[in-house]
């Protein structure tokens, strides 16, 4: 497993392991704590986020296969999704939940196009499948634990705990991105020294 999967792979399990901590309690926090919240605008929100997410990641995906700035994009995306935890903190009704779910949107459709295409480019040959098992399993497992582990501290420590510790966990997932260019960076001087050295061995052979 190369070094870029590895930076892909830990901090998706920060973001989307973190986000797991969520997932049991979200609508029961809209339910209990928003004016004006009920299950129906929990649904909304959920709606909200996810088609502004698939109205975004379109042009983003196009775009960044372009110009080849997936890195950048991802660091973004990465960054305003790890804001929404904090802002779920500070908002009082149903329609600042609607603002923060389209931001949460926004940050979804910018992330997930520009981390697949370089998790997509960066798997090593005759092991896809199985780094591919690993993501699914880690991920999936991490998340499972972070649903029950979420639920437990909402209940006993309340709902701010819950969200100030999501927050933490996907800006440490945001900074674990920030190897990436440092690993592009050396990824490219291995293969610039590796071209020279060709080309000394064809131009003064034994």
């Amino acid at each position: 497993m190369n070094k870029t999967i590895k930076i892909l792979l830990f901090s998706d399990i920060f973001i989307v392991t973190g986000f797991g901590l969520m997932a049991p309690i979200l609508a029961i926090f809209i339910k209990e704590s928003l004016i004006g919240g009920t299950i129906f605008a929990a649904g909304m929100a959920s709606a909200l986020h996810i088609l502004t997410k698939a109205s975004v990641q379109l042009p983003v995906g196009k775009y960044i296969d372009r110009t080849k700035s997936r890195r950048k994009f991802l660091i973004l995306g990465a960054l305003i999704t790890a804001a929404v935890p904090f802002l779920y903190i500070l908002i009082n009704n149903i329609y600042e939940l609607f603002a923060v779910q389209i931001l949460y949107g926004i940050g979804s459709g910018l992330t997930y196009p520009s981390w697949l295409g370089l998790w997509s480019r960066s798997l090593d040959d005759d092991h896809e499948s199985f780094e591919w098992s690993i993501y699914s399993t880690l991920v999936g497992v991490g998340t499972a634990i972070m649903a029950m582990t979420g639920a437990a501290i909402a209940q006993y420590m309340g709902f701010n705990v819950t969200f100030l510790i999501v927050g933490f966990m996907a800006v440490i997932g945001w900074a674990f991105l920030f190897s990436l260019e440092a690993e592009r960076k050396k990824k490219k001087a291995r293969e610039h020294s590796f071209y020279h050295k060709r080309r000394k061995i064809v131009a003064h052979p034994d």
